[in-house]
């Protein structure tokens, strides 16, 4: 007899409790009770689901060999085909994903692992054309090239760079919940790079603020090795300058000077870091940007994945030569919603032969990765780094601001309503029903697309309070993982879908069957959300709703 009795649950409340159960064995028997109980469908496809996790789990990795191509997403096929070492195995792949879906972005994945596991294959007679590098100043002579004049320009070649640093933001004196995040994907990161490369590189901290030395056991506890803070009363509120060449001052700390035996920049004898992260808050999107061009390298904004991994590059201004190709070791990569909305695409920062491109940086939607667990014993160094700050740097005076007592946070909700573009017929309507529905449950909110927040909407006054940039889902505001995620007339573009795909049951309303927030949906209503949402509301409060969702498998 199994612990769970499905029978005695209603869905939204058993799918937290099934997805605790790891035994394929005991998630059969609780199958079989339902289906000689009341049989719901959307329960027994519940538990199939988890059954099948379970087993795929218990099983290890894909087999390349054998998998279904048609079962799996292009990012399920990057990720596959990153530990293929095999070329006939990655071009049995190739062609079976040509006969089957033949998905552009997923071929080019798999083009590129062969690429990477077989390099470049030379053809005897044939000529390679080497690339000639002409500085910009000379290339183009018409053109102002101010950045010529910044002191930090550099043509930098074969420098020495290492460490991964962590932005660390706070608010209102605390350590917010991404820079927690982020610490704890570094570290993972970074213990991975190092067993791989066999090297002792560390996860530093970055704290800067009027309360920075407050959070230095924290930023220790969650994974750092080094904190490296500047705490200073004029910098109780983020300001752009200061917080930029105090970040970058610290970065370019060290490299000569440590040589020659300097003290103070003893803790750093590299050129500059190898890796940067920040949040992709509205600071942190700020100062990321500020801090990669003042670096003189490249950003990849709004990422939900970074991995460390090899790169084989066939772009002429990156290998010098026309017709080659060369392997990048040690290369971040960086993935982020393209701008179609619907892929994935993954960014990296190459050097090039007259150019090095370092920090290889990138901003991390908050909710990205999972939280870390605090380890108190852990010993970090930490440095109080000294740096005297231009008063022209706070020539501008905040005197009187007010600060939000609360806001909205949807991440601890059981149940999610999100409405998109689809109220565009009646704005006022359609936020007024997904209220209703919201308060139907018993820990639930109101959710929004970003359609909804740019649209030109006009909203009557005792509904405008709700639509708010704070209640925002996807990859410029929250992500949720509720037990239920109901989604009212939204496409599920994939800026949207990273702010939602972790829910345990997601139900789409939509007008439209083929589209693409199907692909990520548990179970799909076909219908005008102006019809659905009211008899989801009836059948929330007369206790109905998994009945309602009984659909066939299509």
């Amino acid at each position: 007899m199994p612990d769970i009795d499905p029978t005695e649950h209603e869905i939204a409340e058993l799918g937290p409790k099934i997805k605790d159960v790891d035994d394929a064995d005991e998630l059969r028997a609780m199958l079989a009770l339902e289906e000689d109980g009341e049989d719901r469908v959307p329960v027994k496809t519940l538990i199939e689901d988890r059954i099948e996790k379970v087993e795929d789990e218990g099983d290890g990795e894909m087999d390349p060999e054998t998998v279904d191509l048609a079962d799996l997403t292009v990012a399920d096929v990057a990720n596959m085909v990153r530990e293929v070492d095999d070329g006939d195995v990655l071009r049995d792949l190739l062609e079976r994903e040509k006969a089957g879906q033949d998905r552009k972005t997923a071929k080019s994945q798999i083009e590129s692992r062969i690429e990477s596991v077989e390099g470049t294959e030379e053809t005897e007679g044939e000529e390679t054309a080497e690339v000639e590098y002409v500085p910009p100043e000379e290339k183009y002579p018409e053109l102002d090239h101010p950045t010529n004049d910044k002191q930090w320009v550099e043509g930098t070649v074969g420098a020495e760079y290492r460490d991964m640093w962590v932005y660390c933001e706070t608010q209102a004196g605390e350590l917010v919940d991404v820079s927690k995040e982020m610490l704890g994907k570094a570290r993972e990161l970074m213990d991975t790079y190092n067993e791989d490369y066999d090297e002792d590189e560390r996860v530093v901290a970055v704290l800067i603020g009027s309360d920075a030395s407050d959070h230095i056991e924290d930023v220790i506890a969650y994974g750092a090795d080094l904190v490296v803070s500047h705490e200073d009363p004029r910098l109780e509120r983020f300001r752009h300058q200061p917080y930029t060449e105090i970040f970058c001052d610290m970065a370019r700390a060290g490299g000569e000077l440590a040589a020659e035996g300097r003290e103070d920049v003893a803790w750093k004898d590299y050129h500059e870091p190898r890796y940067t992260v920040f949040p992709a808050t509205n600071n942190g999107r700020d100062l990321s940007a500020l801090v990669q061009g003042e670096l003189d390298s490249g950003l990849a904004s709004d990422c939900s994945g970074l991995y460390i991994e090899s790169a084989m590059i066939s772009n002429p201004a990156k290998v010098g030569t026309a017709g080659d190709k060369k392997e990048f070791e040690r290369v971040l990569h960086m993935k982020r919603p393209d701008f179609s909305g619907f892929e994935y695409s993954t960014i990296l920062c190459i050097d090039k032969p007259n150019r090095d491109f370092h920090p290889q940086g990138a901003s991390v939607i908050p909710g990205s990765f999972e939280m870390p667990d605090p380890d108190y014993e852990r010993d970090g160094e930490v440095v109080d780094y000294e740096m005297d700050l231009d008063e022209e740097w706070f020539t501008v005076e905040v005197e009187e601001y007010d600060r939000l007592s609360g806001g909205v946070d949807l991440t601890g909700n059981d149940v999610v309503v999100a409405v998109g573009r689809g109220i565009g017929d009646d704005p006022t309507q359609g936020i007024e029903q997904a209220l209703d529905l919201v308060d139907a449950f018993d820990e639930a909110d109101l959710g929004l697309s970003r359609g909804v927040i740019t649209s030109s909407y006009s909203f009557d006054s005792h509904v405008e309070q709700y639509v708010t940039e704070e209640r925002q889902i996807g990859e410029s505001g929250q992500e949720v993982e509720p037990d239920v995620y109901i989604a009212a007339g939204i496409s599920g573009a994939i800026q949207h879908k990273v702010g939602c795909d972790e829910s345990d049951t997601i139900i789409a309303v939509n007008t439209n069957p083929d589209a693409d927030i199907r692909d990520f949906s548990d179970y799909l209503i076909e219908g005008d959300l102006f019809e659905v949402l009211p008899q989801l509301t009836e059948a929330v409060e007369a206790g109905e709703l998994g009945a309602m969702m009984e659909a066939s498998d299509d």
